[in-house]
């Protein structure tokens, strides 16, 4: 699931035509709207859903939670799972085994990271085209699909769903090479929420008796 997750903060199917991807100017057009948007807020609070399918069809999982973002910090709080970033230290909180991992934060390490919405990622890591016009929890969106620059890369697509009307992502999924399949959904998407900066801090000694992982 924290595979999951760093999947999502992006945040963000197959090809069916040879990939001219970085010359679609309707693509980056789209993309460069909700780059703009994003950097237009000081903070972002949203509900997420998010489902997987495996390859083989018998694990399919379903997630609800809820992300807030303030500046590059970042919070993902789903079903007994914490992930929390204040720009220096990640904390994955896990809640079932009382456990707390705690890593360095290093932006060049991470494929698709919350923070990575508010930066033009897009240009140098994918190429991408327009596919077409989509519905996602309502919403008309334009369908963008990416495919990375880098082969080694753990997936192969990733399609993002651009609200038209708020040109703030409102959903996509990404497909593994290894045939999983991910959706997610955004939902109730807020900028300039009010999100306060205690949220970005874990404090073990405030869980009795929890186990520290620390990899740093």
């Amino acid at each position: 699931m924290k595979k999951l997750i760093g999947i999502l903060s992006i945040g963000l199917i197959a090809i069916t035509q040879s990939a001219t991807a970085q010359d679609d100017a309707k693509a980056k057009s789209i993309l460069d709207a909700v780059t703009k948007k994003a950097n237009s807020f000081k903070s972002m609070k949203s509900n997420f859903s998010l489902n997987l399918s495996s390859a083989n069809g018998k694990t399919k999982q379903s997630k609800i939670g809820t992300f807030y973002m303030k500046g590059s910090k970042y919070r993902i709080s789903i079903q007994g799972q914490e992930i929390i970033c204040d720009n220096k230290t990640v904390w994955t909180y896990i809640k079932d085994n009382n456990e707390v991992q705690i890593s360095n934060y290093n932006p060049n390490e991470q494929t698709i990271s919350p923070t990575k919405l508010i930066t033009n990622f897009y240009d140098k890591e994918y190429k991408y085209r327009y596919i077409g016009t989509k519905k996602s929890g309502g919403k008309i969106c334009d369908a963008i699909e990416l495919t990375p620059v880098n082969t080694s890369k753990q997936f192969k697509q990733v399609e993002i769903l651009v609200d038209k009307a708020t040109n703030t992502i409102a959903g996509g999924s990404i497909t593994e090479k290894n045939g999983n399949h991910y959706t997610y959904t955004i939902s109730n998407f807020s900028g300039n929420a009010p999100v306060e900066d205690k949220l970005f801090f874990f404090d073990p000694k405030a869980y009795k008796g929890i186990e520290v992982v620390d990899l740093r």
